[in-house]
C-alpha cells in the first residue's frame, strides 16, 4: 500500500514519476556548488517546485536582458515551498550536505530543459553574492 523512497547518492534522481507530474531529489553534485556554478537553465512547460530539507542552498533566479542578466537570490530556508514557474532561468547553489525534493511534470529532465553559460564576469558576482548569503567559507 505504501511507496517509500530515497536517493543517498550524489546528483539528480526523479524516482517516482506519474502521468503529468513527478517527484525528484537533487543532492549536491559538482556544478551545484556554492562556488561552482557555470550555468542557468530553464523549463518551458513545467514550474518547479523545490524544498530544502538539509544543507544549505541558494536559489538563483535571473531575467536574460540585452544588456545583461538581471539576477535575483534566495536563501532558502529548511521546509519552504520555492516555485519557479515555467520560463525562468535558474539554478540551485549548494552546500556539500544539501538535499533537495524537487516536483514537476513529469519527464522535464528528458525533454524539456534548456541551459544557458554564463561569463566570467557575471559567475564571478554570482559566487560573490551567494557567499555573503551563506557565509560560505564555515560550510
Amino acid at each position: 500500500m505504501l511507496e517509500i523512497y530515497s536517493h543517498d547518492k550524489e546528483g539528480y534522481d526523479p524516482f517516482l514519476i506519474r502521468p503529468g507530474w513527478q517527484v525528484a531529489q537533487l543532492n549536491y553534485v559538482p556544478g551545484h556548488g556554492l562556488n561552482d556554478i557555470t550555468d542557468i537553465e530553464r523549463h518551458n512547460k513545467t514550474d518547479e517546485a523545490f524544498i530544502l530539507f538539509r544543507g544549505a542552498a541558494v536559489l538563483v533566479t535571473a531575467d536574460l536582458q540585452p544588456d545583461g542578466p538581471r539576477i535575483e537570490y534566495t536563501k532558502m530556508l529548511h521546509g519552504k515551498t520555492y516555485n519557479v514557474p515555467a520560463g525562468v532561468w535558474h539554478n540551485i547553489a549548494m552546500s556539500r550536505d544539501a538535499r533537495l525534493v524537487i516536483v514537476e511534470r513529469d519527464n522535464t529532465h528528458l525533454d524539456d530543459c534548456e541551459h544557458r553559460a554564463l561569463d566570467e564576469e557575471v559567475l564571478y558576482a554570482i559566487y560573490k553574492a551567494i557567499a555573503r548569503l551563506t557565509d560560505c567559507e564555515k560550510l
